[in-house]
């Protein structure tokens, strides 16, 4: 069988000190292509991405990190990837281990896989995440597992991969343009009946790496919660919510191997 087609997308807003160290991070095969939207950036990050070669796409004025993601995968899907993964520019995760992210979909282990920063407590914070972000992290990924029905070390990472199954069914284009986008992504994988699964990923936490404020932080907790309510209300059939209603099928793809889901 042929090897399936793996394309790397950035979601890049003033990555212009990172996104170079991030790019020869990639080990060179792992990735077919490597796609950076970049949100309205106010410094060089599209001169640099687009003198190391990357496909570039600029949004006009910024979006937001989902708006970001949404061009992202649209993009990644448009030029015939069978498996995405997001990394951010922000030099922040360990994108050395990009291939094995990808591995697990590859050889039909799971179908996202997400990079869990938090192997142990003192690892985290020796790294530099701050203690309440820590803290907040462990509360809410404990909800969700609890909610949903998972065991996953962390649900917050921005490092992930997705198999093209995933991105075709998720009505991703109805989701937030803010941060929380992230989480309804995962939220729909699960009521899809889609395999999730983690591995550790070292991060660094610095300056130049991109990382919401205690403000921002609490709204994108108050989102999440609100994710996992609206989940709980169409399983229950109190509501019919387009969140969880797979997107329209794609002209040249097939669903017969949709796993099955809850509530549809």
């Amino acid at each position: 069988m042929a090897r399936p087609k793996i394309i790397a997308v950035m979601p890049a807003y003033n990555a212009e000190a990172t996104v170079e160290r991030t790019w020869k991070d990639i080990p060179a095969g792992a990735v077919d292509e490597i796609i950076l939207v970049d949100d309205g950036s106010r410094d060089r990050t599209v001169e640099i991405a687009r003198a190391l070669g990357l496909t570039v796409i600029v949004h006009p004025r910024n979006r937001g990190y989902g708006a970001n993601q949404k061009t992202c995968y649209d993009e990644a899907l448009r030029r015939g990837a069978d498996i995405v993964i997001m990394i951010h520019p922000d030099y922040q995760y360990d994108s050395r281990l990009a291939s094995l992210l990808t591995g697990f979909i590859e050889e039909g282990v799971c179908d996202v896989v997400l990079g869990n920063r938090i192997r142990t407590r003192r690892e985290a914070l020796a790294c530099g995440m701050p203690a309440w972000k820590y803290l907040a992290n462990r509360f809410l990924t404990f909800l969700e597992n609890l909610a949903l029905g998972q065991n996953l070390g962390e649900c917050h990472t921005g490092f992930r991969a997705y198999s093209r199954r995933v991105l075709d069914t998720i009505p991703y284009h109805g989701n937030s343009d803010d941060f929380v986008f992230d989480t309804e992504m995962l939220v729909q994988a699960v009521h899809f009946g889609f395999r999730i699964g983690d591995v550790p990923v070292p991060v660094r936490y610095m300056p130049e790496a991109s990382s919401i404020n205690f403000r921002r932080s609490l709204t994108y907790g108050w989102r999440t919660l609100w994710t996992l309510l609206r989940l709980f209300l169409h399983r229950a059939g109190v509501t019919r919510d387009a969140l969880f209603i797979p997107a329209p099928l794609p002209a040249d793809s097939q669903r017969d191997d949709l796993p099955e889901t809850h509530g549809e």
